[in-house]
């Protein structure tokens, strides 16, 4: 009875607890968990280069041993694209060859055009009158050799002379074939002639070619509007491994970091980066502008004696700011920090 009693109890606390429970609502929910953190920046070390690289220019004459003859810019000096920076001591033989080709062409032209005439106007009208005694002189024989003919009979004339004009009027026949065909040649030039001719011109073009090409790798010119960095040969020197200068475009400077493989996700082109100088209390901006293509052995090397020297890394650009520009323009390939933002 007791225990009975008991169970009563305890079945009306219970429901009494859930009314109340009804009655003030369900409680509050948790509070929901706190927004997922901001994802990192990137850090990678870089290095200051032209948009442009730096282009070291070499004379374009393969392996052959080429000597400055003349050097026609200086250090710091701004150039336009396709301007004349040196020559080189191959230039006034190589020039040399291009006039010899040229009058060779001209030759070749003078030739072909000698054919294609076939005869000269005073040539032609001289072969015309020949041709014009000869029927008148062909017209006469006929004309004595058909009188012989009617001769022989009354005995007037021998068979013999008859035999003679009529042998005559053949012969001005065929010399006025003869000089009627010259005429022909004259006025229009053989078909093998005119081949061989233009054969000819197209050869002495070819080596005109040939030859402005070869004095085109005696010059060196600009191929983009810059400034010459660094000379590396003067007049009289022999150009080495370092080629004759260095040339690039300042009007833009990047930042070329190098971002470990593992951050390239956390990148996209247009994030905004910090650029940090060694000694420089100044902080510069960059926009990342390109993204490489290809994953590589890191280049730059930290400070951080127990850093991997191996590591991974992708290359990206940044292009600075013109702030950063005007105050790093002479800091090419100085090594700076860079801090992209997420």
């Amino acid at each position: 009875m007791i225990r009975r009693t008991a169970l009563l109890l305890c079945l009306g606390a219970a429901l009494v607890a859930g009314a109340a429970w009804w009655l003030r609502g369900a409680p509050p929910s948790p509070p929901p968990a706190a927004a997922a953190a901001a994802p990192p920046g990137v850090g990678a070390l870089g290095r200051i280069e032209p948009e442009s690289r730096i282009r070291k220019l070499a004379p374009l004459g393969g392996m052959a041993v080429t000597r400055v003859d003349r050097l026609l810019v200086r250090e710091g000096e701004t150039v336009a694209a396709g301007q004349l920076l040196a020559t080189f001591a191959d230039t006034p033989q190589k020039d040399t060859a291009v006039a010899q080709a040229e009058a060779a062409l001209a030759e070749a032209q003078a030739s072909l055009a000698r054919v294609r005439a076939a005869g000269r106007p005073s040539e032609i009208a001289a072969q015309r009158a020949r041709i014009a005694a000869l029927a008148a002189a062909e017209e006469i024989a006929r004309h004595d050799a058909v009188r012989s003919e009617r001769l022989v009979p009354s005995g007037a004339e021998t068979a013999a002379t008859a035999d003679r004009n009529r042998f005559a009027a053949a012969r001005s026949a065929a010399e006025r074939a003869e000089a009627e065909a010259q005429l022909e040649t004259l006025l229009r030039p053989r078909p093998e002639d005119l081949a061989v001719a233009e054969a000819q011109l197209a050869s002495a073009e070819a080596q005109l070619d040939h030859a402005r090409a070869d004095a085109a790798l005696s010059r060196l010119v600009a191929p983009i509007a810059g400034t010459v960095l660094k000379i590396y040969a003067r007049p009289g020197d022999q150009v080495g491994s370092d080629g004759l200068l260095d040339l690039a475009d300042l009007g833009r400077l990047d930042v070329v970091a190098d971002v470990f493989e593992t951050d390239l996700p956390r990148l996209r082109p247009g994030a905004t980066a910090e650029i940090i100088v060694p000694g420089d209390v100044r902080r510069y901006g960059a926009t990342v502008r390109e993204l490489g293509w290809q994953v590589r052995r890191t280049t730059e090397a930290g400070t951080d004696p127990v850093a991997a020297v191996d590591s991974r890394t992708v290359e990206v650009r940044l292009t600075l700011d013109d702030d950063g520009r005007a105050a790093l323009l002479r800091r090419l390939n100085m090594q700076v920090q860079v801090a992209i933002r997420p």
